[in-house]
């Protein structure tokens, strides 16, 4: 029996993890990262519920990697100490993990492998074979895993692209002939399945980016993805042409850039300049290349926009380029950063209609292409929002797999493929979120969360009460602090009403009670009086004081 446990990816966009179980052997594909959503305040990076995997640890012979995206590696740095196993994955993959790795002093204590397209390693009893795809990064791979019960291949994330900017077509001949020979599962990107037609080629991109690099009268800033080297090649073609100098802004773009260069993977002739240089080259012979294309708070084209980076300022006349659609949940994100670039004078090209983007993702005919070339007994979508899954699952359909052997599910639910077929386990595992704040992935829960809210929406309400211990007489107070609640103004018969209230609550309670029930009654009554006078939940922080 073989058995699915997905982690992450499923019925979301981000956070990749599917756990593969043969016997006694676990395989895990992908360890990626989610970027928060807008209410999960203070939050930096959210990441996949590994506990079902640390249980098992014994068991998981290796995590596997298809590509270089944060959503497919982001996670690795705060789940490798947890679950201590050897990582495999293709030269560039593993050459931006070890970056990762580096800053949270990791990398010598990782078991990391290099593979190549072609390439098989066996794990247990499972056989992982690397073959070669094309996606939005260079040496992206899809991976057909031999086992005793038959093979199943993971697409990772890929687009059908017969003229890629760097590297070989697909080899869809290696998956044919894996079809001829039998497929029993295929596990396959969603994130496009609405699109019709196919995903134009990264080409395409180099073809827009050109003319604009040509035209522009000043600077150009083009923001990216910091993993996407194809991008950043033709973004460094197309200033060559013109005769413009490259400056590049953002920590993670220059550690990509430079390890694009140690591996072969970017040319780049004399092109850069260093942050002390770049001030003195003319507007319309300087191209800054940075990070920012999802209007991440921090990044360097925001804090361009906002007028705060430290080294670069906007001109009147300046061209952006935006070399990316927004990620569900980040439009509001990046249509702030746009409003804000036009503020400042600058034009804005953005998104595929100004064919300075073209999706990674392959859209409809090429899931069919995928699906017909493999021809597997059994089919799970994976990557995307559930609607996506749910499109994916038809298209499989349309394509003549029988509808009782397509599965779609969300993350948690355990999926056994025996001799009954393919079905859904009863049980559920843990597969929520686990959310990173700061450095810390233990603190940021559920609670800390909700109580961040309730911060944000009502804001909190301190209550300071002085008690004699052996009377339970109030001594002094109680003092009422407001912050975010309330204007000033508004408080003071307010909250001469709630002293009052509070201490006829104090007057109920027994004085030999421990502190925590007298908080708890002033937490609970308090909190009552207030929502019945405004309408409103602020945090309640009883503090009582013994002497």
């Amino acid at each position: 029996m073989i058995s699915l446990v997905p982690l992450g990816g499923l019925g979301e966009i981000g956070r990749n993890l599917m756990a593969i179980e043969c016997g006694e052997d676990i395989v895990v594909v992908d360890c990626g990262l989610m970027f928060p959503e807008q209410e999960m305040l203070g939050i930096d990076l959210v990441i996949p519920d590994v506990t079902w995997l640390m249980e098992r640890v014994q068991r998981v012979r290796g995590i596997v990697l298809t590509h270089a995206h944060e959503d497919h590696i982001g996670a690795l740095p705060y789940v490798l100490p947890r679950l201590p196993v050897p990582v495999y994955g293709t030269s560039l993959t593993l050459g931006f993990l070890r970056n990762k790795l580096k800053e949270h002093k990791l990398l010598d204590s990782t078991d990391l492998h290099t593979v190549r397209a072609g390439d098989t390693v066996q794990l247990g009893a499972i056989a992982v074979e690397w073959i070669h795809i094309t996606h939005s990064v260079p040496d992206a791979c899809s991976l057909a895993l031999h086992t005793p019960e038959g093979v199943i291949i993971h697409t990772g994330d890929f687009k059908i692209d017969q003229t890629p900017v760097q590297g070989a077509p697909p080899d869809l001949a290696r998956l044919a002939r894996l079809g001829d020979d039998g497929v029993l599962l295929l596990l396959s990107d969603s994130t496009n399945a609405e699109h019709d037609g196919t995903t134009p080629s990264e080409r395409r991109v180099g073809e827009g980016l050109a003319p604009l690099f040509a035209a522009a009268p000043g600077r150009i800033l083009m923001a990216t993805f910091a993993s996407n080297i194809s991008r950043l090649q033709q973004a460094i073609d197309a200033a060559v042409d013109c005769g413009r100098k490259c400056f590049i802004v953002g920590r993670s773009m220059l550690n990509n850039v430079r390890v694009g260069q140690e591996l072969g993977f970017l040319r780049t002739p004399d092109i850069f300049v260093s942050p002390k240089q770049h001030a003195s080259v003319p507007d319309d012979e300087l191209a800054v290349l940075c990070t920012g294309a999802q209007g991440e708070p921090m990044s360097a084209l925001s804090r361009i926009a906002a007028g705060e980076h430290p080294m670069v300022q906007l001109h009147e006349g300046d061209t952006v380029i935006i070399s990316a659609n927004p990620i569900p949940g980040n439009e509001e994100a990046v249509h702030r950063t746009i409003n804000n670039l036009y503020r400042r004078g600058a034009r804005v090209f953005n998104s595929s209609k100004h064919h300075v983007h073209a999706s990674g993702h392959a859209s409809r005919e090429e899931l069919k292409l995928m699906l017909t070339l493999t021809r597997p007994k059994y089919f799970v979508p994976v990557h995307g929002e559930y609607r996506h899954l749910a499109i994916h699952a038809d298209i499989a359909a349309s394509v003549g797999i029988a509808r009782d052997h397509i599965l779609p599910v969300d993350n948690g639910t355990v999926i056994d493929i025996d001799a009954d077929g393919i079905h859904r386990r009863g049980q559920r595992v843990p597969a929520g979120y686990v959310y990173v704040d700061g450095l810390s992935i233990d603190e940021a829960g559920d609670v800390v969360l909700r109580d961040r809210r309730l911060l944000a929406q009502d804001g909190v309400v301190i209550v300071a009460l002085t008690v004699e211990r052996s009377t339970g007489v109030v001594i002094a107070g109680p003092d009422l602090i407001s912050r975010g609640f309330i204007e000033d103004s508004a408080t003071d018969n307010l909250f001469d009403e709630a002293r009052a209230h509070t201490l006829s609550l104090v007057d109920k309670l027994n004085p030999d009670a421990e502190w925590s029930v007298w908080q708890a009654a002033i937490h609970e009554g308090l909190s009552r009086f207030l929502y019945s006078r405004t309408r409103r939940r602020p945090m309640i922080l009883p503090v009582v004081t013994e002497v």
